[in-house]
């Protein structure tokens, strides 16, 4: 009697144990799933996306264009600020815009920030450890024409177990020359969850 106990027990805990495993499915990025209601990768990708549109169907292109030649306006992706209620992280916010200006060809993109540091100190390791043929020399980057600086904010109207999530993410883009802003432009998201 006591084993048939035993038996049943090991079974049914099996039975438990087995239920509760996590299964794991992979799916493409460029599925939707919103499953916390929170900022995620298809927010970034779609708004990147839509407003690199926006930028690029800009009168500034032209304006720069027609006043140099046709040539293309070079641009560096400044700070994307987040100022929202939760942590996300901007600097896949900005590579999505990057990839999107380099896709549509229309500008010229440079690098910014930490990174530029570091070509610019592997230039500088450059001068003592490579030959002097293949060696990078300093004053010949692109200047940027342009920095586009930005932010990714946030609202939240909850009550009991319902709230909608509004994300507005503002970018505007300057004139690095004149200080002149040439384009502003925003892309708003509104996420209704209840739990």
């Amino acid at each position: 009697m006591k084993r048939i106990a035993l038996a049943a027990v090991l079974l049914a805990s099996g039975l438990f144990i087995g239920s509760c495993s996590r299964q794991v499915t992979r799916v493409s990025t460029e599925e939707t799933i919103d499953i916390s209601g929170r900022w995620n990768n298809t927010d970034s990708r779609e708004v990147a996306n839509q407003m690199t549109d926006q930028v690029l169907s800009g009168s500034w292109i032209g304006d720069f264009q027609e006043d140099n030649a046709g040539k293309k306006p070079v641009v560096i992706v400044g700070m994307v600020m987040n100022k929202s209620h939760e942590h996300i992280d901007a600097e896949t916010f900005v590579k999505d815009v990057e990839q999107s200006f380099i896709k549509s060809q229309r500008v010229r993109l440079v690098q910014g920030g930490k990174k530029r540091e570091e070509l610019r100190a592997e230039k500088a390791d450059q001068q003592t450890n490579a030959s002097v043929s293949t060696m990078k020399k300093f004053g010949l980057e692109n200047g940027a024409d342009f920095i586009l600086q930005g932010s990714i904010n946030s609202i939240v109207d909850s009550h009991k177990k319902q709230k909608v999530v509004y994300y507005q993410v503002n970018l505007e883009l300057t004139n690095i020359q004149t200080n002149e802003v040439v384009w502003i432009g925003d892309k708003k998201i509104a996420k209704y969850v209840k739990n």
